[in-house]
Parts: structure tokens; C-alpha cells; sequence
């Protein structure tokens, strides 16, 4: 196995290691369903893209549920266009 050429642009073995062991960390279900130390890249960003999946569900079904409470609240439209505008930041 050679070792890899990096450029400015390209990222090291070492900071894609970090960068993974930092997402094992932030991904509740990499440390509940494997104990052992070692997890694989690829179990990690299966993971991690299936628990992104589930919170952009989650967002989505939150939004649909306050849109439904917006739409049979009784708030004037002036409080409906803050509640809005706070909603729709980025």
C-alpha cells in the first residue's frame, strides 16, 4: 500500500481519522450498537447519514405539526408574521 499524496486541498489520513472519531462522539447509535473500540469509516458514515436522515424527518414532521397549530391558532396575522420570520431564519 503507497502512501497517499496530500496537497493543500486534500485532506490526511490523520484528519479523516480525527474527523471520524469525532462523528463516532456525536452519533448516539455508533456507541449504543458497537462496544467495541473499533467501528469501521464506513459503519460510521452509514450511521451517520441514517441519523442526519432521521433528524431531517423529525424537522420535517415538527414543521408540519407548528404549521397545523399556526393554521387553528388564534394570533393576530402581525404575531403570525413574527412567529414566521423566526421560523424561516437560517
Amino acid at each position: 500500500m503507497s502512501p497517499r499524496r496530500t496537497t493543500s486541498s486534500q485532506i490526511s489520513d490523520e484528519q479523516i481519522a480525527v474527523l471520524l472519531a469525532r462523528m463516532e462522539q456525536a452519533i448516539p447509535e455508533i456507541n449504543r450498537t458497537h462496544t467495541s473500540n473499533k467501528v469501521s469509516a464506513i459503519k460510521v458514515l452509514e450511521e451517520t447519514c441514517n441519523y442526519i436522515k432521521r433528524l431531517q424527518r423529525e424537522i420535517d414532521d415538527l414543521s408540519e405539526r407548528l404549521s397545523q397549530l399556526l393554521a387553528t391558532a388564534d394570533i393576530s396575522s402581525d404575531e403570525a408574521a413574527i412567529i414566521t420570520s423566526l421560523l424561516t431564519r437560517n
